[in-house]
């Protein structure tokens, strides 16, 4: 997956096992994909704020608007632009081979889910640097409100079923995890 002399953790750090683990939960790739187009979400801050939650650490307004600021270039210069070039190519114009296309694609998947990580490694090492938000009674409430103050961000509202199939996800893996305490 990812080449391991770039990252601290062999497997990346527990913020990343994290969103590899949630992200394999039923409904939640279909969820994220519905938030990510409708509501201009960026998963791997959603991710971010659901792995606080899974910590008990609920994260203010304030908090959530600093993160976004400091990774929306990354996002908005790599990661975006990669997505739209993968997207593209999904149905490749005539002039190049179905096959020939679909490898550069792949190829281009690959490039885009190390950018992810890298945009993750640098969140990660955010909360490293200073401890967002404050103590929660339990992951749930916690996510409830970091995607609250998420949302208030956002230009436009997200999907009641999509927060909904990634609120029941999120409840049922924070319980199997043990609310995450040991991810950290």
């Amino acid at each position: 997956m990812a080449d391991t002399d770039t990252q601290p953790h062999p497997q990346g750090s527990p913020f990343w096992r994290f969103s590899l683990g949630f992200y394999r939960q039923p409904a939640v790739a279909d969820a994220c994909i519905l938030l990510q187009d409708e509501a201009g979400v960026d998963v791997n801050l959603l991710f971010y704020l659901l792995w606080h939650a899974s910590l008990e650490r609920r994260l203010s307004h304030a908090d959530v608007a600093a993160i976004e600021q400091r990774i929306a270039p990354w996002r908005d210069q790599v990661v975006v632009p990669l997505r739209a070039i993968r997207r593209a190519i999904k149905v490749p114009p005539p002039v190049i081979e179905a096959g020939t296309a679909e490898a550069y694609r792949t190829r281009i998947k690959g490039i885009e889910l190390e950018a992810e990580r890298l945009q993750q490694e640098a969140l990660y090492d955010m909360a490293q640097a200073s401890r967002f938000g404050e103590p929660a009674s339990s992951p749930e409430e916690a996510a409830h409100a970091n995607i609250n103050a998420y949302q208030a961000i956002c230009a436009r509202p997200f999907p009641d079923d999509a927060v909904a199939a990634v609120m029941a996800a999120f409840s049922s893996y924070a319980r199997r995890a043990g609310g995450g305490r040991g991810a950290h």
